[in-house]
């Protein structure tokens, strides 16, 4: 019987308001700035509130906005495998110096077999994440 994994990433401190980065993540065609070039995505569609693509020995993701709530958190919800259904939350929170700290947590079904498999992945792609967001700045450009 699969159980409930979670995987959450560090606080990510941004150069970013809560207000700008709400604005820039609501539209998933800016997410792109933020996935690692060697990650072996393909066959990427994006729209702004919905995307899929193909992962590199996994196959289809398909990912849409599900919830948001106006400078603390966005829900992405998604299929892999064609079953397995999945989230990517986006905790937001103001610092005392008026950015942006973020942290970012996967939820799945996951049997502990597939647990121990992606573990390490989900993990290490969390943190590449957190880190490109820290480097970015280019906030106020969001995708047309």
């Amino acid at each position: 019987m699969a159980a409930c994994s979670t995987f959450e990433s560090r606080k990510g401190k941004l150069t970013c308001t809560s207000s700008e980065i709400f604005d820039f993540v609501t539209d998933i065609r800016n997410l792109k700035q933020f996935i690692p070039e060697n990650a072996g995505i393909s066959a990427m569609n994006v729209e702004k509130e919905s995307c899929s693509f193909r992962i590199e020995s996994l196959g289809m993701v398909n990912v849409h906005i599900s919830e948001k709530e106006p400078l603390n958190k966005v829900v992405f919800n998604g299929t892999l495998f064609q079953a397995n259904d999945f989230s990517l939350r986006m905790d937001i929170n103001e610092n005392p110096a008026g950015k942006a700290d973020v942290v970012l947590k996967v939820s799945a079904e996951l049997n502990p077999l597939l647990r121990m498999m992606v573990s390490g992945p989900v993990q290490n792609f969390l943190a590449r994440m957190i880190d490109e967001m820290e480097k970015f700045d280019g906030w106020n450009r969001v995708s047309e």
